[in-house]
């Protein structure tokens, strides 16, 4: 098991409240974060912190909409509370999966709001103040490089918030704030069961697994930087790498 000493750093994930993102809550939280927990259910955010306080972890609930300006300024004024943020986790996402020429207007709309809106909010918002060795994670997903039929919509916010994370680890760079990009292949989230009913999830990945990759991200040090990590499983499959 990778481990890093988050002891007094004040984290932030969005999509806490399942999946991915409440596997890296929970894992950042163990390394001795306090985690603000970020995403739509209050009733689902109660049930993470409370696993979390439980275990011995520190963890405060605050319900956002990232695709919400207000929630958004909302959910780093908690952090401001504790005078800095020094981890930001962008891992709320969601999907409309069908041909491009069947995919509505409104479901465009949304999917770029929750997956490429959010992540800039949340990043504009929150890196004025995390202080010199911060770090961000942009969990994308291995369509952010590759394209896969059925999936039009999901694919272009990937790549778009690919875009985002390669300019902002540039413009971060010089305050010595680290940006990374995470593209995982097929892991066992109900995003993936709702998209593909007929995948058998034993040959999925865990979410745990890609919680791992981004504790290594958020302990590095020094001055070699992690841009991109893409991450599969062992066997192929024709929707998720």
């Amino acid at each position: 098991m990778i481990s890093a000493d988050l002891n007094g750093n004040i984290a932030l994930v969005t999509g806490a409240s399942r999946g991915i993102g409440r596997a890296i809550a929970e894992v950042l939280a163990s390394q001795g974060a306090h985690v603000l927990l970020c995403a739509r259910s209050a009733e689902d955010l109660d049930r993470v912190a409370s696993g979390i306080t439980e275990g011995g972890g520190s963890a405060k609930c605050v319900v956002t909409d990232v695709s919400r300006e207000p929630d958004v300024v909302n959910a780093i004024s908690a952090c401001r509370a504790h005078g800095r943020l020094d981890i930001l986790i962008n891992c709320a996402g969601i999907g409309v999966f069908g041909p491009v020429v069947e995919t509505t207007t409104e479901d465009w709309d949304r999917i770029m709001a929750v997956n490429v809106r959010g992540a800039f909010l949340m990043c504009r918002e929150g890196a004025p103040i995390m202080p010199e060795g911060g770090c961000i994670v942009n969990v994308a997903s291995v369509v952010g490089v590759k394209g896969y039929i059925n999936q039009g919509a999901y694919t272009a916010s990937k790549h778009a918030l690919m875009g985002l994370t390669k300019v902002l680890a540039q413009e971060l760079q010089p305050r010595g704030i680290r940006v990374h990009a995470l593209c995982p292949g097929g892991v066992d989230t109900e995003l993936v069961a709702s998209a593909r009913p007929d995948l058998d999830r034993s040959i999925l990945m865990r979410p745990e697994k890609v919680a791992e990759i981004v504790l290594f991200l958020v302990g590095q040090t020094g001055n070699a930087v992690v841009d991109q990590i893409n991450v599969r499983r062992a066997v192929s499959s024709p929707w998720f790498g």
